[in-house]
Order: C-alpha cells, then sequence, then structure tokens
C-alpha cells in the first residue's frame, strides 16, 4: 500500500467548504506529484506534466467529478474521472462527470498535449479521491462514536462492523466538509482496484451519438454575430489595403474593419505561433451572408520584410527569425541540403569516422518528409463576448490558461475578469493549441460590442500554416566482418524545426555513434504535429534499421533485440533516454502476438517499434497488392505505457492512432509555389479512407504495474515504418519519401 501527502508541495493546498444544501466541496490544487525525468527537457515544456480538478459530493450521495483538462477524443474526460473514483470507493453508477472552465482558483495546468493528462496526474488525482475518502471516514467516526480503523468503503457505503452501522456518502457530506484535512492517505495496492483498469463507456458517448451540443461551433446565444476573416493569401505576403464597398451593401453584413490580434512588441510565449497578424474581419448576422460578403472583399498584398519575433519559451528568452521572400519546395529543398552539409554535433560517442572507415561494408540512406496540416474535422471557432472590463469566450482549445494570459494582454484586461469555457474539441492534436482565433475574436467583438462566434472556413485553417515542419534525414551504418553494427551516423533536420532526438535509440547500442542536426529558418509557421517531431523519426529510424538488418543477414526483430541487449548489458554512454528492458518488451510481445516467425503466404508483414512520450510502443503490419492497390490486412500494437486506466478506450486510441498514422503515411503532403500553399481542402488533401484502413487491428499492453506513462502519442509514430517496411516486402522497393503514394502510383 502506498502513503501520499495531501501537501504535496509549497503550493498545493486542499480547500474543503459546505455546499448549499449540505454537500462537500474538495478541491486538490495537484502540481503533479510525478518526478519530472530527464527526457521531458528534450521534447516538451514541462508545463504539459501539471493539472488540478475537484469532487462534489451530494447530499443525496451523487458525486460530481470535474473534469480539468479539455476533451479532444482522448477519452480523459472519462479516465481522469475513474482515477478520482478508485481512491474515493464511490459506485461508478453514482459518478456524474462535468467540464471545468477554465479557473485558476481552482485548477493549474488546464493542459492536454504530449500524452501527458494521465501521467503527470496520475497520483494526484488519487490522493485526491483518497483524502475524500478518509474525511468521509472521519466524519462517521465521529458521529458513530467509532474507532476510524474499523470503518470500510466500498461501492459508495460506509460500513463499520462492528456496529454494523452502514451509510451512504451522501448521510456524511456536510460532516466530513467540517473535518481536518489529513497530512497523509493511504491509497490502494494496484490488486485491491475495481475501477481503474476496468472498461467504462465515454461518459460523452450518448451526447455525441445523439448529436447533443458539444463543440464550439455549436455555441448560439441571443444577439450573437457571425465573424469570419481574410488573412494574406501566401506565407511572405502582407495587407498592403482593401475595397470593402461592395461588401458593406450586401445583406446582414454589420461591418468591415481590419484587426491586428498581436502587437508588433508583443513577446510570443510558446504557443503564440502565428504568421499572419493583420488581418481583415467580415461580421454579419449568418454564416452564409458573411461568406457571401467575404467573395467580393477586394484586396492588395504586398511583400513582407524579415523580421525577428521576441519570445519567451517558458522562461528561456530568444528570438524567431521570419525571413523575406515568397518560398517554393524547390527553393526549400535547395536551402535544407546546404544547410545538411553544416550541421552541429549533438551527440558523438567513440570513433566514428574511423569505424566507418574501417568498416567491411556500409550503407547510406535519406529520407525527407513533407509538411503536414492538421485538418480538424471541427473549423477553427471561438465565440467571445467582450464587456468593457469583462471577457466571457467559449470554444475548443488545448492550452487554455497559456492563451488565456495572451488574451488578457492584448486586451487589456485582468486574469480574473476572463471567463474561457473549455468545449469539446472537435480535432486537435496541437493545432488547436495555437489559439490566436480566440485573440481575433476577442478583438472583433470589442470592436463591435456585440458577442461574436469566429469562424474559420476550411480554407483559411489548411492556408493559413502551424503545419508539421518539413524534414530530411540521412542514416549511414557500418558494420564489420561478423555483421555486427560498428558504427552508426544521423543527420537530420528541417525547416524550420531540426526534428532529432540525439539519445534516443540506438544510442547507447552503438560504440561508435554520431548525431547531428541543423535547421533553416522560414516565414511559414509550424507547431506541434501529433507526437511531435517522433512522427518523423520514428519512421526514418525504424525504415533505416530493418535495412540494415537485411544487409547484416538478420531477422530485422532479433536484430533489434541484440542492439537493445547490448545497450541494457553493456551500454555506451549516460544519456540513452530509454529503458531498453521495456523496450524489448514490447518487440518480443509483438512477436509472438503477431506470430511473427510463422508468416502466412501471400502476406507481406513489416515490424516497427518506438520510444517517445515516455511510452513504449512496436507493430507488425500485414498488406498484401491486390490489382496493385494496398489492402492492409491486419496491424498488431504492443504497448508499454504502464497501468492502463480504461482498456477500451485504451485500444480505441491505439486504433485510431494505426489509422491516423497509415493515412499520414500514404497521402499526407503540402507543398508550396511562392509563398502559396498548394492545397486548401480535402478535394486535393487527401484523407484515409475505410477502404484505405486495416481489416483488423489488435492491441496488447505490457502489465509492469508501473504508473501510467502516456499513450495518445507514443502508438502513433511506429506505423509509418511498420507500412515502409510491409511495403518493401510487397514490392522490392524501400520506401524513402511521403507520402508513399507518389512511390506505388509511378
Amino acid at each position: 500500500m502506498k502513503t501520499a501527502s495531501t501537501k504535496i508541495n509549497r503550493r498545493s493546498f486542499l480547500k474543503v467548504t459546505s455546499l448549499t444544501g449540505g454537500g462537500m466541496l474538495l478541491s486538490l490544487n495537484w502540481l503533479a506529484a510525478c518526478k519530472p525525468s530527464q527526457d521531458e527537457s528534450l521534447g516538451m515544456p514541462k508545463e504539459w506534466f501539471q493539472f488540478n480538478g475537484f469532487i462534489k459530493i451530494g447530499e443525496n450521495g451523487k458525486v460530481t467529478i470535474m473534469s480539468p483538462n479539455p476533451e479532444g477524443g482522448q477519452n480523459v474526460k472519462t479516465s481522469m474521472p475513474m482515477i478520482v473514483a478508485e481512491e474515493l470507493d464511490v459506485d461508478w453508477k453514482n459518478v456524474i462527470v462535468e467540464q471545468a472552465d477554465l479557473d485558476t482558483k481552482y485548477f493549474t495546468r488546464q493542459f492536454i498535449g504530449g500524452s501527458q493528462a494521465i501521467r503527470s496526474g496520475y497520483t494526484s488525482l488519487r490522493t485526491a479521491g483518497a483524502t475524500a475518502r478518509a474525511m468521509l471516514v472521519a466524519a462517521a467516526a465521529k458521529s458513530w462514536n467509532v474507532p476510524a480503523d474499523g470503518i470500510t468503503v466500498k461501492s459508495s457505503t460506509i460500513y463499520h462492523k462492528a456496529s454494523d452501522k452502514s451509510a451512504n456518502f451522501g448521510e456524511f457530506a456536510s460532516l466530513a466538509a467540517t473535518m481536518p484535512v489529513p497530512e497523509e492517505v493511504q491509497l490502494k495496492a494496484n490488486n485491491n482496484f475495481t475501477i481503474i483498469g476496468s472498461s467504462k463507456k465515454n461518459v460523452e458517448a450518448k451526447n455525441i451519438v445523439t448529436g447533443k451540443p458539444l463543440f464550439g461551433i455549436d455555441t448560439q446565444c441571443e444577439g450573437m454575430l457571425i465573424a469570419m476573416i481574410i488573412h494574406p493569401p501566401a506565407f511572405g505576403k502582407q495587407l498592403k489595403s482593401f475595397d470593402d464597398s461592395k461588401a458593406r451593401k450586401m445583406p446582414g453584413i454589420k461591418d468591415v474593419f481590419r484587426i491586428k490580434p498581436l502587437q508588433d512588441d508583443y513577446k510570443r510565449t510558446f504557443f503564440d505561433t502565428v504568421q499572419f497578424t493583420d488581418l481583415i474581419a467580415i461580421v454579419g448576422n449568418s454564416t452564409w451572408e458573411v461568406l457571401q460578403a467575404k467573395k467580393v472583399i477586394q484586396t492588395e498584398w504586398e511583400i513582407q520584410e524579415a523580421y525577428e519575433e521576441k519570445r519567451d519559451m517558458f522562461g528561456r528568452e530568444g528570438t524567431r527569425v521570419v525571413p523575406r521572400g515568397l518560398e517554393s519546395t524547390t527553393s526549400q529543398e535547395q536551402a535544407m541540403k546546404k544547410a545538411a552539409k553544416t550541421p552541429r554535433v549533438q551527440r558523438k560517442d567513440g570513433d566514428p569516422e574511423t569505424a566507418f572507415k574501417n568498416a567491411s561494408k556500409t550503407i547510406e540512406r535519406t529520407y525527407t518528409g513533407p509538411f503536414l496540416s492538421h485538418n480538424c474535422m471541427e473549423p477553427m471557432n471561438f465565440f467571445a463576448h467582450v464587456q468593457e472590463d469583462k471577457v466571457i469566450c467559449s470554444g475548443p482549445l488545448q492550452k487554455p490558461e497559456l492563451t488565456e494570459k495572451a488574451l488578457s494582454s492584448r486586451l487589456g484586461i485582468p486574469l480574473e475578469n476572463i471567463e474561457i469555457a473549455m468545449t469539446r474539441l472537435g480535432g486537435g492534436y496541437g493545432r488547436r493549441s495555437y489559439a490566436h482565433w480566440l485573440i481575433e475574436a476577442a478583438v472583433i467583438s470589442k470592436k463591435v460590442n456585440a458577442p461574436i462566434k469566429l469562424i474559420y472556413t476550411r480554407e483559411d485553417d489548411m492556408t493559413g500554416g502551424i503545419y508539421r515542419s518539413r524534414y530530411q534525414a540521412t542514416y549511414r551504418a557500418a558494420l564489420d566482418e561478423n555483421n555486427q553494427l560498428v558504427a552508426f551516423h544521423v543527420n537530420a533536420g528541417g525547416l524550420p524545426e531540426n526534428p532529432l532526438y540525439p539519445n534516443r535509440f540506438p544510442a547507447g547500442a552503438v560504440d561508435n555513434y554520431l548525431a547531428e542536426g541543423w535547421d533553416v529558418p522560414s516565414n511559414i509557421t509550424t507547431g506541434s504535429f501529433r507526437a511531435p517531431r517522433s512522427n518523423f523519426m520514428a519512421c526514418v529510424e525504424q525504415s533505416f534499421l530493418d535495412e540494415v538488418a537485411e544487409l547484416a543477414g538478420k531477422d530485422p526483430i532479433d536484430f533489434r533485440l541484440e542492439l537493445l541487449e547490448k545497450s541494457k548489458n553493456n551500454p555506451v554512454g549516460e544519456r540513452n533516454d530509454y529503458d531498453p528492458d521495456r523496450y524489448a518488451k514490447v518487440l518480443q510481445l509483438v512477436k509472438d502476438k503477431a506470430d511473427w516467425s510463422n508468416p502466412t503466404p501471400g502476406i507481406s508483414r513489416g515490424v516497427s517499434a518506438y520510444f517517445c512520450h515516455n511510452s513504449y510502443a512496436a507493430q507488425v503490419l500485414d498488406l498484401k497488392l491486390v490489382n496493385g492497390q494496398v489492402q492492409i490486412d491486419k496491424v498488431t500494437n504492443a504497448i508499454d505505457c504502464g497501468i492502463v486506466i480504461n482498456p477500451d478506450a485504451a485500444k480505441n486510441l491505439c486504433e485510431g492512432a494505426v489509422v491516423d498514422g497509415i493515412g499520414t503515411a500514404m497521402f499526407g503532403e503540402l507543398t508550396f509555389e511562392n509563398g502559396v500553399v498548394s492545397k486548401s481542402n480535402f478535394d486535393g488533401y487527401k484523407q484515409i479512407r475505410m477502404g484505405d484502413a486495416p481489416k483488423t487491428i489488435e492491441t496488447y499492453f505490457v502489465e509492469n504495474g508501473n504508473d501510467p506513462s502516456g499513450l495518445g502519442e507514443p502508438a502513433y509514430p511506429p506505423v509509418f515504418a511498420a507500412l515502409a517496411n510491409a511495403l518493401y516486402q510487397a514490392t522490392g522497393n524501400r520506401f524513402y519519401h511521403q507520402p508513399f503514394v507518389h512511390q506505388l502510383n509511378s
């Protein structure tokens, strides 16, 4: 049994208040009792690891568990309350889950991103439930005049065996609110879990399937107007002038004007990323009327000069260089090739140069990945009503607390006067972290002095940036006369971001290892995309390792396991950010569950395994070519993400990751010509269709009892390479450039 302190650190606090009607409210401001690990600094900010929430117990025994983190389909709105309910010992059927608004009084770090919600809050959520349970027990002990250690709690019932007295939670809620908060509480042993590890239906399932208003786009209020924006048609251009005379005469149009969401001297924080900050706003009565008016506005654009943005990256001061010019895919390629010739050394073990010189066999391959668009099904939107010194907002976003600070700065309104209600995200995976459209909505509302809902068209979103960066990586490997890997070299970079993780596998497993990185400045805005950077590096690393295994004459899984054994027993360096045992176990599990050693005639198979976001995933993908078309029969997942809170939901998340990854690897691509993006809607940017998806997806979890370590992103990256390696087996050709559809059709 684990003991947890209710005083997580100096800033933490517990609040207990009596509610009208005799209820109990317990709020735990948890600042992530988990200890940050070294790898956090490699890929994501610490702030993503923290959150908070609270419990309400009503006099009728019903328990409301507030869910403070945004819900974007990852099912945290169900899984987080399950953790609280487990330690509270409440009967799940008596639980009501509510989405909390942004509230920095009660909550901190109301974020989603980096697969950190469950991981960072696990101990704190359990502590919240256990603390409430302990206070209920103390209240019962006082009321019954019996020792607290003789009282048990199970399924919402408080019971004292010696006196045969029992009560439900509601009977002691008011008294419990007056009891002192215990300094320590006992947490359950894993083998006593009854809710954690059992499958629970999504608490929003009925509302989703019956079409209840859940999303920001559903927002309606009396007097609300509709707003849209026009941004420059090309990266590298800015607004010079416009003629709105025709639009102003059209039915339903209230106003047309120029807005500047972020001021030029504003020091941008991590998620204040947006290229176009000089826009035209159109406001009217209805979406259709505003759309029609938008079409007739005549605009004139000019080339934007180079400039620098001041940046505050979670306390690290810096600048973003924004170059002048209209970029094209060909000019970007030339700039990347040039930058790759002068990389920065990010890690070096041994003497790679000599090892390559003396090798019996060497291999070198170059891989590329294009810009990608998020393409959230729900268009970007937000509701805002600015009233003198008060702001009311509602909509979908991933980092509300950070966005609120940017909004406060832009409007000059104190944080305590801003209300943000969080709606369900109709797609996110990074895109809704960059909530400039909330700032735009508020600026527009203030100008027209009315509540407005800002809506982006699909074209507005797809041509406005926040893409995945464009990447390139060149790998080299050297084998000795015994076909042992003796040297490994990766040279990776991107426009504008370097994707390299220098301390990930196979670092630590090769005596002579060199990792070099580079980047190219760009005026095209990029940002987080599901499993940032890992979505590219997993594909290229695992594709290359397959080819190295083939050169060595070894089975692809056995080859990886040999390297992991070396990393475990005789590791090279001290900065390896993965656990070779956990890594090897997902490979062994997927080998077993996919029956790797007994291939099916006519089926081509590919394997891939990767560590990212604190978890491990391995996948085997089975496919065949039918009349020249790829048909994916099956994908087998093996996942080590620690304790699985909600198994069905976890499997659903893995299935979605597989389908998403296959679609992106096969079809995802954006190109540029003179700063103009090539695709602006789904007619050009192909999404995966039902016929492209696997017929079967099986998911298995490593059961090790470790605390949860994240799932939404780790299951995504490996499938890129599993697909590429299976395609090689089917076609005899290696796939070095995404999207793969181009090579298949050539």
